[in-house]
């Protein structure tokens, strides 16, 4: 419903704009016409060639362009969902010197020193696409906790989650395979895998199909329009389940865009800051104004507005001991004003490694939750998507700023994790207990044979 909305409103602004270009047409006159009137009359040349109107035409031209070019900047501005999709070398690094983002990124991810670090792939559920990137019929490679996988959607209209690589001759079956059913189908030799389970049904040139033909297949879901998979490092069933945001479902709430970071720090680092409160009044409290890049958003330009943050984290009791909480409340002040309208409490669920259920609540800015995410790529490599759906009767313009305020505070962090180091055993005050209490707590989702980084670099000694 939402979609055919968004193109009833792009048909009404292109038909706006036409309507506009067509009465300036009728109206301009030609400029021989303005000419002659004067006296002067129009060159000759021009209406031996044929072009006595060419400059009206042209101007017209021009103006239909820009009408057009200032409906669509609107549309986009006031119903399109935000996407800001980075790349991984885009946000939190900084280049000096004439060096490109790029290098900057590589030599910091050389360099850096990663300290003693937990397993890299804690047990748990984990986004890999959301719903609407994935249509019936289609296939997606994507890379998860260092493996490849195929993501197709079968005939059926459910989500299937494989290995990606053919246990025949190793093509990638999410490259150039077709779905065929509730099948994959190998683009190497025509070997169709089913997704309920990943074995191999039909071998268009042999008369049997071995038993043995198979490829694995991953738990998954599809739930809140995301799609996720579940790890764990022993094969062991789903312990617990991703709940179901019933607004999302109804559509009461509804898709109003996301942003996607990529970030090279262990997983571990970044729902710590839930309990790190300290960082909160340093980092966060500069206004959004202000930038992401910390070299500036101190400065005194800036001074006149800031953001005040009380935070409380505590993790849920059994049957809930996967999930933990953070209570939010943020408070805006202007030149030294505070204005209790922008105030927001905010609560922050997390139900695992790798899922947060930020909720909004407001009796002015209404109700919605923006879908954290944490998906770990390769061991030091993070995908991070913020997800938001939001009241559909609160104006688009509404839930895009709360996002866009919140990519610029978590761009923050971003340059943090991208150039520390893991430290296993911190040095920390009265103040920090909840850092502690926080790792005991995320400890659960390791197990004894959860997988490690095996190579570190932290001294000269090779």
């Amino acid at each position: 419903m939402e979609g055919s909305v968004s193109s009833r409103l792009v048909k009404v602004f292109a038909g706006v704009a036409i309507a506009f270009t067509a009465t300036v047409l009728m109206h301009v006159r030609d400029p021989s016409d303005v000419l002659l009137d004067s006296g002067y009359g129009y060159p000759e040349l021009w209406r031996k060639t044929g072009l006595a109107g060419a400059p009206a035409r042209a101007a017209a031209c021009i103006l239909a362009g820009a009408v057009l070019l200032a409906a669509g900047w609107l549309y986009r501005l006031l119903f399109a969902p935000l996407e800001l999709l980075r790349s991984p070398d885009e946000v939190g690094y900084v280049a000096e010197d004439g060096r490109s983002r790029a290098r900057a990124a590589n030599e910091v991810r050389r360099r850096r020193k990663t300290g003693e670090l937990p397993p890299v792939y804690p047990n748990g559920w984990y986004r890999i696409l959301d719903s609407h990137m994935l249509e019936r019929g289609d296939v997606k490679s994507v890379t998860v906790l260092g493996e490849q996988v195929a993501v197709f959607r079968g005939q059926d209209g459910k989500a299937y989650v494989l290995d990606a690589y053919c246990p025949h001759l190793g093509a990638n079956l999410a490259v150039g395979g077709r779905v065929m059913g509730n099948c994959i189908e190998c683009p190497f030799h025509g070997w169709q895998f089913r997704g309920e389970d990943g074995k191999c049904v039909r071998i268009p040139y042999a008369e049997k199909v071995p038993e043995f033909a198979k490829v694995r297949c991953w738990p998954s879901c599809e739930i809140n329009e995301q799609i996720l998979v579940w790890f764990h490092c022993d094969g062991e069933e789903p312990g617990w389940m991703v709940p179901e945001q019933k607004e999302i479902t109804n559509e009461e709430w509804v898709y109003r865009g996301r942003t996607e970071h990529f970030i090279n720090a262990h997983i571990e680092e970044i729902p710590e800051n839930a309990a790190d409160i300290a960082h909160l009044a340093h980092l966060h409290t500069p206004g959004i104004v202000s930038g992401v890049d910390l070299r500036y958003t101190n400065s005194k330009t800036w001074e006149f507005i800031r953001h005040d943050w009380k935070v409380e984290w505590n993790p849920e009791p059994e049957p809930n001991k996967h999930c933990s909480q953070m209570l939010v409340k943020h408070a805006l002040t202007v030149f030294g004003r505070h204005w209790p309208l922008l105030d927001v409490n905010v609560v922050a669920r997390q139900v695992g490694p790798g899922v947060v259920f930020l909720l909004f609540n407001h009796n002015f800015l209404g109700r919605g939750v923006i879908l954290h995410c944490v998906t770990p790529v390769e061991p030091l490599l993070q995908c991070v998507s913020h997800t938001i759906f939001y009241q559909s009767n609160i104006p688009p313009l509404v839930p895009k700023f709360i996002l866009r305020a919140e990519c610029i505070q978590f761009e923050r962090d971003v340059m943090i994790w991208n150039n520390k180091k893991y430290v296993s055993k911190p040095l920390l005050v009265k103040e920090d207990s909840a850092i502690q209490k926080h790792r005991r707590w995320y400890s659960q989702f390791y197990s004894e044979n959860s997988p490690r980084l095996r190579f570190q670099h932290d001294t000269l000694d090779f």
